[in-house]
């Protein structure tokens, strides 16, 4: 446990589980004070007391719809009702959905799919980061993937909303200069409860046009999301990152 965060206020989206809730345990293995967040409080305690106890730090927990424009505010509100400040949100709530085939894409699953993986990430930034500035500084994390690079049909909806990601993380980087940095990881395949699903096929596909030859470990995000949180990422903002294992640099 390192204290380079000891007194920060860092708020993780989708941190009940996979990637989030490792970056949620970094972050307070390193002295944060975590706002677990997720749709669901009973998933948002349960995480936070795990993060608790694992590291010594107490975690908060904080449910919301990230997908639901009127949640945000309120949201970003009672982290400052609770804590007083916010110091890093790291948007990584996101689905992804697969279809069948494009023309078999509902509107339903369209919008919902825009709605939790571009317009959330985008309120959200907004919101926080204009308060953020006005206090002095902060930094926004986004969680994009290599399917933005590397899109696929079943995952077009998904690819497009993280492209967008990538695109409002350069924008807002220039919104709020120069006191909030906000950057971005791609992250590629990961060996999350989402991958623990797939069949042994699809796994041998994955890993066969990974130079690093296998699957990452959610532990292995964990260490370039807090750099770019940190003071020590204070000249990097507005990148978009591969965390991948080599994917993108694949044809």
């Amino acid at each position: 446990m390192t204290d380079e965060f000891t007194g920060k206020v860092v708020l993780v989206t989708g941190a009940t589980r996979g990637l989030g809730y490792a970056i949620a345990r970094g972050f307070a293995a390193a002295g944060a004070t975590v706002v677990v967040s997720s749709r669901k409080q009973d998933a948002c305690e349960r995480a936070a007391e795990a993060i608790t106890s694992e590291t010594g730090v107490r975690a908060d927990a904080l449910a919301f719809h990230v997908g639901r424009w009127d949640t945000i505010t309120p949201a970003v509100d009672e982290v400052y009702s609770r804590h007083g400040r916010l110091d890093v949100v790291v948007n990584n709530a996101g689905i992804a959905p697969l279809a069948p085939s494009l023309v078999e894409v509902s509107e339903a699953l369209f919008d919902k799919t825009i709605e939790v993986n571009l317009k959330g990430p985008f309120r959200l930034t907004a919101v926080a980061g204009a308060r953020m500035a006005k206090a002095g500084g902060g930094a926004v994390v986004n969680i994009s993937s290599i399917g933005a690079h590397r899109p696929s049909p079943p995952e077009a909806v998904y690819a497009a909303a993280k492209n967008g990601l990538n695109a409002l993380t350069m924008a807002f980087a220039q919104e709020y200069a120069p006191r909030v940095r906000v950057n971005c990881v791609m992250p590629g395949a990961f060996a999350t409860e989402m991958a623990a699903h797939w069949d042994e096929e699809f796994v041998h596909k994955v890993v066969d046009r990974l130079p690093a030859g296998r699957l990452g470990e959610p532990d292995e995000i964990v260490g370039m999301v807090l750099h770019l949180a940190s003071d020590r990422a204070g000249y990097t903002t507005g990148a978009v990152i591969p965390v991948d294992g080599g994917r993108t640099a694949v044809y």
